[in-house]
């Protein structure tokens, strides 16, 4: 530290450096969690959902032998799928947060850093 507790000029100077890379990458994470496509699926595969790395929805597959389940059966496939893909996806979403910032806590929004 420099005098008056202020940081000498090197390390505000690594800082700022830091910082700018941290945002060059944030832009480049961005992009691959959109092209993201992350799988769910219920346990008996009835169903698939794809969503993004942004937890976008893309796409939804279901087998033919849907039609012979009974209505509450088709939703609890439908939302068991849907919850899966979305925490792939949230997993997946901090991880490389976590890997872009080094592991520094930056408390960004929609990210819960104390699981970290």
């Amino acid at each position: 530290m420099a005098g008056f507790g202020l940081p000498n000029f090197g390390q505000l100077t690594e800082a700022f450096k830091k910082a700018k890379e941290i945002q060059q990458n944030a832009q480049k994470l961005q992009d691959e969690l959109e092209s993201m496509e992350i799988e769910g699926k219920s346990d008996d595969e009835m169903i698939k959902v794809w969503i993004s790395g942004n937890q976008l929805p893309l796409r939804v597959e279901v087998k033919d032998t849907i039609a012979e389940s009974n209505k509450e059966e088709i939703e609890k496939n439908i939302l068991e799928a849907i919850k899966k893909a979305h925490e792939t996806s949230t997993t997946t979403m901090k991880e490389r947060m976590n890997d872009l910032t080094g592991g520094l806590n930056l408390n960004l929004p929609g990210l819960d850093n104390n699981d970290s």
